[in-house]
């Protein structure tokens, strides 16, 4: 048996209202002994909003995992050609970025990192959290759905009557999915 830690990316998208939620999860991860990478998408490591400062984050981020946080596309790039993650987390994953991973548009260092993953045939596990899930985002959904390599954290409607469209992941399910994507399982996507 090896002593080599599992390496695993979580990357942060622009759902911002997430974030705290998102954070024990991370934690979680890097506690569970993981070696655990961070991303964040250039808008969410450089935006301030209503649910904290930018460096708010990236200083947690850095404390959980050791790491200075990566938010360039240049800095990502190499870990497609050179394989450096056993799985990828993205989480929150926005509609937006849902879109373009199911498009293979690759243009932020988020949707780049994810390339990397299912270009080695490497797990990418994919934690929703969008306003518009059940309209404009569902057709990518379900597309991702069917790619291989690709998982999904459970995700159920955040706010049904106030939200309708909204889905988010039930992100305490984070390392859950991570062990069970690295077995190659689907954990049940979708939950009430």
């Amino acid at each position: 048996m090896s002593d080599k830690k599992i390496k695993v990316g979580v990357a942060l998208c622009g759902s911002f209202c997430t974030f705290d939620d998102v954070m024990p999860a991370i934690r979680a991860l890097a506690g569970a002994g993981y070696d655990v990478t961070p991303v964040m998408s250039e808008y969410s490591y450089a935006t301030d909003t209503r649910f904290g400062k930018a460096a708010q984050f990236i200083g947690l981020l850095e404390e959980i995992t050791g790491k200075e946080v990566l938010h360039t596309i240049e800095q990502v790039e190499p870990y497609g050609p050179k394989a450096l993650l056993d799985v990828m987390v993205v989480a929150p994953c926005t509609g937006n970025s849902i879109s373009k991973m199911a498009l293979g548009i690759t243009d932020t260092c988020v949707t780049m990192a994810a390339k990397a993953q299912l270009r080695n045939e490497r797990p990418l596990v994919i934690a929703v959290s969008t306003n518009d899930a059940l309209t404009n985002t569902a057709k990518n959904i379900g597309n991702l759905l069917n790619y291989k390599n690709v998982y999904f954290v459970p995700m159920k409607q955040d706010a049904p009557h106030s939200k309708p469209r909204s889905v988010v992941a039930e992100f305490s399910m984070i390392p859950d999915c991570v062990e069970a994507a690295l077995k190659g399982r689907q954990v049940q996507p979708i939950y009430l």
